[in-house]
């Protein structure tokens, strides 16, 4: 017997108890949950834009197409000038991705976005600048909320998104933007 399927005899004989999973209980605080999400997302780096409508968001994107910029939008009711390519490798150049996101979460300023309402799974993360189109109930104050809210389906990603995409590692100072994007905004709807 060689010394790997000893170890692994070994460990088949181990009989671990079984255990239930503790219960964990966090009292959320319901108390102004957009407030608490337009304070984080701004610590963070992010910006939220409260909107009354989509047709604010549309004037924006058409503002950055007329600017020269490559646009990519996701929300269905949303129109950008470029259109998601089969390959994602060619996503490199898209200067802002627009998603609508599942969920905020006030805690930690994060958005739930999914790789079905994405496109493709990395979208999200290649493009210099990201958007996310975020309804005002859709909320919560915590992450064990936002784990009760989303749905996970066999071959999706699924990421929480808290703000722009930074790093503090190097000398201790803050890059923002080193492997991700740039910026993030929020859009804020009813």
């Amino acid at each position: 017997m060689s010394s790997r399927d000893a170890i692994l005899a070994a460990l088949a004989d181990v009989k671990v108890p079984a255990m239930a999973m503790p219960e964990i209980n966090i009292d959320a605080d319901m108390n102004d949950v957009v407030g608490q999400y337009r304070e984080t997302i701004t610590k963070i780096g992010g910006q939220i834009v409260e909107v009354a409508d989509l047709a604010e968001v549309q004037q924006f994107l058409n503002d950055k197409i007329a600017a020269g910029e490559q646009v990519l939008s996701q929300v269905a009711e949303l129109t950008g000038n470029r259109a998601l390519d089969a390959t994602p490798h060619t996503l490199e150049n898209v200067d802002l991705a627009i998603v609508p996101a599942r969920l905020g979460v006030a805690e930690n300023g994060a958005v739930y976005v999914n790789s079905a309402d994405t496109g493709h799974r990395v979208l999200p993360f290649i493009a210099e600048n990201l958007a996310a189109v975020l309804k005002r109930g859709d909320i919560v104050a915590n992450m064990h909320q936002a784990m009760h809210n989303i749905e996970f389906q066999s071959g999706q990603l699924g990421a929480f998104i808290a703000g722009p995409s930074k790093t503090a590692d190097i000398e201790q100072a803050l890059v923002i933007g080193a492997h991700g994007a740039c910026s993030m905004t929020i859009f804020l709807i009813d």
